[in-house]
């Protein structure tokens, strides 16, 4: 039986998105070394065949990453697995490119702005700070621009993207939401040397 105008649902909407973190700390501010919550991007974890039309469609397979036609980020994070992150116009545009293949082939899109944590590291120490807390190789014959891992990060498993802002190493860091103020306060603690400046 139709709906009719009076019975239909109305849309779901997401609730406003509130962070993970509080920020209740100072930090040295003296280097240009800096950490930003960026746990408001809009995120999507899209599952599919790791060698199918949806792997075609977005691009960055395993271990890589490219920018979509729209702008969002697409994070090949394992076989048959991509995140994609961006502004809410721009992580859509990269869902619905994908619209119609759900009939040729098994796929899902899951919504993760809520349920991941989202930091991102920028400088020069980038690195150094992060061989604090990571037994990753982070020289750029192993990460360079581009590389997406899994890792574990101050002992909480987290996927790692390398996104380089204008030449300068900068990576990306997403965790359950859950560890999201453990692992913002760990970071903070390793980059705190290199005179870390946290940003809104």
């Amino acid at each position: 039986m139709a709906e009719t105008a009076s019975t239909q649902r109305p849309a779901f909407e997401s609730p406003p998105f509130e962070s993970p973190i509080v920020r209740y700390y100072q930090t040295s501010a003296g280097g240009d070394l800096t950490l930003t919550d960026a746990s408001a991007a809009t995120k999507r974890l899209v599952r599919a065949g790791a060698d199918g039309l949806t792997a075609d469609r977005l691009g960055a397979r395993f271990g890589t990453s490219q920018i979509a036609p729209g702008g969002a980020l697409v994070l090949g994070s394992r076989p048959g697995e991509w995140i994609i992150v961006g502004a809410p116009g721009e992580v859509s545009a990269a869902v619905a490119d994908l619209d119609g293949l759900e009939a040729q082939e098994f796929m899902t899109a899951l919504d993760w702005s809520h349920s991941r944590a989202m930091f991102r590291v920028t400088g020069v120490d980038a690195t150094r700070m992060l061989e604090k807390v990571c037994g990753i190789d982070w020289g750029d014959h192993m990460t360079p621009d581009g590389a997406v891992l899994s890792a574990s990060v101050a002992l909480t498993t987290c996927d790692l993207a390398r996104n380089d802002v204008n030449g300068t190493p900068s990576y990306l860091i997403f965790c359950d939401r859950s560890f999201g103020q453990y692992l913002f306060d760990a970071l903070i603690d390793a980059g705190d040397e290199f005179g870390l400046t946290v940003t809104a």
